[in-house]
């Protein structure tokens, strides 16, 4: 058995699931005598493996597992060899765990130093160097002054370049064009470049793994080519000024490297549920090099992707989401020596009253979340249905060229989103240049002061760049460009805390003796921080579209480093998702996730029907009676008839026809697989073999053909509930035990089967949906 199992071409399977064969010839002409071979001892490549679009086994997964960890321990006691065998096993989770850190780290690293120089590229070029961004241009430069710290003679704008002076109309109109033509060219290139080479490198890419983590089978999806494709193309989306962000597209870049990476361990090469535990923590590692924000990524993936989440996933998660943070802040992106994205450093405390404006901006983040969902949804089912889905080039040129159009005028919209954020949260020094700091002096003191001209000019631009920017995201957002939801919504609920600050400062200035500031806020003093009011906004708007709560709160403050702001984010982001889930429970990648027709059974759902699982299963009372194979007495020919006149993804194996008593499971894979290698392999097999599940192959007649034992390739111990199993019960042993089939039996007899996609359509019947959006088996 060893030196079978050890040959090159026989890979591919546990050993519970290995062909059966009953004889084969012996010598090297064929004509020798026919030995008796042990059926569980040839494995056939393919056995125990899934087609596309179908959901795994996570219970035959989890035990192919439990029987390759048992033999390398036993084998371990032997030898020397076998012991360092099993200890390189065990050490190989975190080796690969290191490895999708360091990769993810270097990924995200690459695509945030692109994207930053692309941005900037839009408005002007580098006289040095031309592939020096903007502020790295003037680092070295002597001419720049504090108060136009942006501007060097490095760093000339295309209007200077060609025109030879950047003020005037004419040099306005140079820029704009400029600005719009670099746009259009940058979507342009990442349309294309997913059209033809890795169509499913578009979008966020949540929805899908969260899919994929709950046991579904999507190949190519996070194959080299979308790893290759989604890391350019992001580049050039972010770059293009698109309503969209590089948070969401970096988890499925950091899934990509872990799956590519699991090909080099057998362990986790041949199964899928230990592949599915690695892509749990690569999805943490996403959100690490995402916001630099280690400790919340790991808590996204628990709360927000995760399917199945053991303790030793959660240390790996960990593991693996330090290293990608370490690696990121080696490479420094950011130039700021610092990991977090948006550092603040607020002078003063918040106080209680100000619970609720806090409140307030949740009800706004949670009603705007869940006004953004159902439009994005209604866009792009309309997308899908109509012939605007034919054209998606076009459709990203026009929105591409819509938002560059829009946007330039302002220079709140003209920033990228990451830069809108960071001068939204921004605490004003007596020293900022920045437009939303343009107050009276008053006696040179950081104390609440009354707004200037310029101040007013900012909240009119910002007023204008909300509208603008919950307008377009709604378009944006499910466009054939990798796109991210991330920044969008933190800029949307940003902008809504900065005006609501800002008037809460003014509000207090002028009325300092009203009850409300008495006693804590006095003239003179620094009372209202309106930097706190963005970030909270920029949380309450997050949760209310993606529904995080946990991962959410310890994301903001890692990304802030505002740690001692946790209540005022806790009590946004609570009040976000309660308002949002009065409209409806269900998060953006949620919604997409149903508008695709995964199979998905979401976990937060729950099943309040009063129905049986006689109500579910299949055979119906009007259709035909259940298909099913018995343990012994049916041909080779009867079953391959069986199994191409129907599509069922596998069949019931029962004593004989009359008595349905139940003896396993066979996969409609397994079976063609198995047959068509035994008719190639085994001598004698034809149409009329006898086809036996028994551990004996019954007596025949001496003139029959060889018998094909498939013993090997059965589940002895399918899961199975009775006809009056309450469907909420079911509905958990699904979810719970991530079942693809379960039978239906009555006092011993086989009734039925569910499978998760009649537990779904089941489930879409009741909520009055369209029980056939399920697409897949």
């Amino acid at each position: 058995r060893k030196e079978q199992c050890s040959s090159a071409c026989l890979c591919d399977s546990g050993s519970n699931y290995f062909l059966s064969l009953s004889f084969r010839a012996a010598g090297m002409n064929g004509n020798g005598p026919t030995k008796l071979v042990d059926p569980l001892e040839d494995p056939v490549p393919g056995v125990g493996t899934y087609e596309d679009f179908n959901t795994i086994d996570w219970v035959r997964e989890k035990s192919k597992d439990r029987d390759r960890h048992r033999e390398i321990t036993n084998k371990s006691r032997q030898s020397t060899v076998a012991l360092l065998h099993s200890v390189s096993d065990a050490f190989s989770g975190w080796l690969l765990m290191l490895l999708v850190g360091l990769m993810s780290g270097a990924l995200a690293g690459g695509i945030d130093i692109a994207a930053h120089w692309l941005t900037d590229m839009k408005g002007g070029v580098c006289l040095i160097g031309f592939w020096f961004n903007h502020e790295h241009c003037c680092w070295t430069s002597n001419e720049t002054t504090f108060q136009e710290r942006d501007r060097c003679p490095q760093w000339q704008s295309w209007a200077e370049l060609i025109t030879g002076t950047s003020e005037g109309a004419f040099a306005y109109i140079v820029n704009y064009l400029m600005y719009i033509f670099w746009a259009l060219l940058f979507s342009f290139l990442a349309v294309t470049l997913v059209r033809a080479f890795a169509p499913y490198a578009c979008g966020s890419g949540i929805p899908e793994i969260k899919t994929i983590l709950s046991g579904f089978i999507i190949r190519g999806y996070l194959g080299k080519w979308t790893l290759i494709i989604k890391t350019i193309t992001l580049v050039l989306a972010v770059s293009s000024g698109l309503s969209l962000g590089k948070e969401g597209p970096l988890v499925h870049v950091a899934c990509c490297c872990a799956n590519i990476l699991c090909h080099l361990f057998t362990k986790y090469r041949k199964n899928e549920a230990k592949r599915r535990e690695v892509l749990s923590a690569a999805a943490a590692v996403g959100v690490s090099v995402a916001f630099g924000a280690p400790i919340g990524g790991v808590l996204f993936s628990l709360e927000e992707v995760s399917y199945y989440f053991p303790l030793k996933t959660l240390w790996r998660s960990f593991f693996a989401a330090l290293v990608a943070a370490f690696t990121l802040r080696s490479i420094n992106p950011f130039g700021n020596s610092r990991l977090v994205l948006f550092y603040v450093e607020f002078h003063a405390p918040w106080h209680l009253v100000e619970l609720a404006p806090f409140i307030l901006l949740g009800i706004f983040g949670g009603l705007w979340g869940a006004l953004f969902i159902r439009a994005n949804i209604a866009w792009c089912r309309r997308r899908k249905s109509t012939r605007l889905g034919h054209y998606p080039v076009i459709e990203v040129l026009v929105v591409a060229a819509l938002t560059a159009v829009l946007a330039f005028p302002n220079s709140y919209t003209r920033m990228s989103g990451a830069e809108l954020i960071s001068e939204l949260f921004n605490d004003c020094s007596l020293l900022d240049s920045s437009q939303l700091c343009g107050y009276k002096q008053v006696c040179n003191s950081l104390a609440d002061r009354p707004a200037g001209k310029g101040l007013y000019t900012a909240l009119w631009q910002l007023a204008l760049a909300l509208v603008f920017k919950m307008l377009i995201t709604v378009i944006t957002f499910g466009m054939k460009v990798p796109s991210g939801l991330f920044i969008p919504s933190m800029a949307i609920g940003a902008i809504a805390g900065r005006l609501l600050g800002v008037g809460m400062e003014q509000l207090a200035y002028y009325n300092h003796d009203w009850f409300i500031f008495k006693g804590w806020c006095s003239p003179g003093a620094d009372c209202i921080t309106p930097g706190l009011y963005a970030m909270v906004g920029a949380a309450a708007c997050l949760g209310g579209v993606t529904r995080m709560t946990v991962s959410l709160v310890v994301i903001m403050f890692e990304l802030t480093g505002g740690l001692e702001y946790i209540v005022p984010l806790m009590a946004a982001t609570m009040t976000s998702k309660w308002v949002a889930d009065a409209f409806g429970r269900e998060g953006i990648y949620e919604a997409h996730i149903r508008l695709n027709g995964y199979p998905f059974l979401e976990p937060k759902e729950e099943f309040e029907h009063s129905s049986l699982t006689v109500d579910v299963m299949r055979p119906r009372r009007s259709d035909p009676a259940l298909a099913v194979l018995t343990q012994e007495g049916m041909t080779v020919g009867e079953v391959e008839a069986l199994v191409e006149s129907t599509h069922y993804s596998g069949f019931p194996v029962v004593v004989s026809k009359e008595s349905q008593r139940l003896v396993g499971f066979a996969l409609r894979r397994d079976l063609l697989i198995s047959i068509d290698n035994a008719r190639k392999r085994q001598e004698g097999i034809v149409s009329a073999s006898q086809v036996v599940f028994t551990e004996h192959a019954p007596s025949q007649a001496p003139d029959a053909p060889p018998p094909l034992r498939l013993r090997g390739i059965m589940d002895l111990s399918p899961f199975t509930v009775t006809d009056h199993t309450p469907m909420d019960i079911t509905v958990d042993i699904f979810r719970k035990l991530g079942l693809r089939q379960c039978l239906v039996t009555h006092n011993g007899r086989l009734l039925g089967i569910i499978t998760k996609k009649d537990i779904l359509k089941h489930m879409a019947q009741i909520a009055n949906r369209d029980p056939d959006s399920i697409l897949f088996n």
